[in-house]
């Protein structure tokens, strides 16, 4: 990890020690800067138990990731958001769970993002292209610094040895607690010093915590150091090491993991090109159906998409996959060699047929029609259907190419009407990227 204690600090006199400081950064549209950020964890996770009364399995984790980016602060959709553009320079980041590895990175067609911070939620969407699972995680995990920042810093001016609590806000982004149940992070000014012959205040961290985030219940330990630049009116450095204790039902500890991280910030000396007024002009930087669509693309499989956030690609086996959708909605997409991927016409019978055997009873139905032609041939139907007790939306899809094709089978809530258009445009962008052999 690239940490900054090589600067030369200089004595600064006690008078100077004495003095009031004012330590605020002016966080307004246009405010950028370069940013350099390093992460380390390691520590033990318990698995969930398949038998009642014991322990789950411990299991290791360990991960490291490096962040370099210009970021420029945009102007808010809302008074409710932040807002940011990004274009990652250097990216690397990888995770082990229980000795398998996760690697993840951006590609370089979409290194320029625009980042929505709203509340506690933080989003990530590229004008330039369709983002990756992979590429969302590698973004959401990281600090978004028009929130930390600013609730890092006091309210007013304030000598060496007085201390204030950080903002909720500053908890947030440095915990990823989405409830604080007790505790607090404080600050401190230790003093005013010289670095490199810039003025700086140097400011520490303390805090424990109990809450909740998306790894539920938990106790965080936080130890940190932070360098505010006097003469430029930035924070410059943030270097934290924290301990979280995962804990059960009855508050016991079950896994603690330990992390480091280093942030390291200094404003840019020219306006990088892809960030200017001139690069963002003609793009769309509010966030919409199409720049929002994530990719999923699986080459050992063959198959590539496009779909919307609201859909979780579930189970990946084989030759089929799943995608769900919280309120209710789920599509099985099955990849087929070329002779046997079957026509439309064939598909909906074989359909009807089991529904028959449901006792099902279809209520409406939309004929088989052609979407796109050759070389590649899609095609769809749909019908209105009552399974038991449950009013359902079937939709259905066939993608035959040369070397390949595809099924496509969704089941909506009939009374969801908005679920329809997002099915009808995933499969409008399916396609099979290898060839598919049949198992012999």
């Amino acid at each position: 990890m690239r940490l900054s204690f090589c600067f030369l600090v200089a004595f600064v006199a006690p008078a100077a020690l004495a003095q009031d400081v004012t330590l605020s950064e002016p966080f307004k549209p246009g405010h950028t800067t370069k940013v350099d950020v390093r992460v380390k964890v390691t520590g033990k996770l318990a698995l969930p138990s398949t038998e009642k009364g014991k322990a789950g399995r411990l299991v290791a984790i360990t991960g490291t990731s490096k962040l370099a980016y210009d970021e420029r602060l945009l102007a808010p959709d809302d008074a409710t958001t932040l807002k940011t553009v990004r274009a990652y320079r250097d990216v690397e980041f990888e995770r082990t769970v229980d000795a398998a590895k996760q690697d993840a990175g951006i590609r370089p067609s979409v290194r320029r993002m625009v980042v929505i911070k709203a509340g506690a939620r933080k989003a990530p969407f590229s004008p330039d292209g369709p983002l990756t699972w992979g590429e969302i995680d590698v973004v959401r995990t990281d600090v978004f610094n028009p929130a930390l920042i600013p609730g890092l810093l006091p309210p007013g001016a304030v000598k060496p040895g007085q201390s204030w609590k950080a903002s909720a806000a500053t908890v947030a982004e440095l915990t990823d607690m989405e409830k604080v149940e007790e505790g607090a992070i404080t600050v401190e000014l230790v003093g005013v010093t010289k670095l490199n012959d810039k003025r700086v205040a140097r400011l520490k961290l303390s805090g424990t915590l109990r809450g909740v985030n998306e790894d539920g219940p938990n106790r965080q330990k936080i130890d940190g150091t932070a360098y505010f630049d006097l003469d430029g009116g930035f924070l410059s450095y943030l270097s934290v090491r924290g301990t979280k204790e995962l804990l059960d039902g009855k508050g016991q500890t079950v896994g603690v993991v330990e992390g480091q991280f280093a942030l390291t910030r200094a404003p840019v000396a020219k306006m990088p090109a892809d960030l200017s007024d001139a690069s963002l002009r003609d793009l769309d930087l509010k966030p919409g159906s199409e720049n929002t669509l994530l990719l999923y693309d699986n080459p050992d499989m063959g198959v590539r998409f496009l779909y919307p956030r609201g859909w979780r690609v579930g189970a990946v086996q084989g030759k089929q996959l799943t995608l769900d959708h919280a309120r209710g909605g789920g599509v099985l997409l099955t990849v087929e060699p070329p002779t046997k991927v079957p026509s439309a016409a064939d598909y909906l019978k074989e359909v009807l047929a089991d529904l028959k055997k449901q006792k099902a009873t279809v209520t409406d139905t939309e004929p088989t029609k052609r979407l796109r032609a050759e070389p590649v041939q899609l095609d769809r139907f749909a019908l209105d259907a009552t399974v038991g007790a449950d009013k359902l939306r079937l939709e259905y899809a066939v993608l035959k190419q040369s070397d390949g094709g595809a099924t496509v089978a969704a089941t909506l809530p009939a009374a969801d009407a908005d679920l329809r258009p997002e099915v009808a445009r995933i499969v409008r962008s399916l396609s099979v990227t290898k060839a598919i052999e049949e198992k012999k």
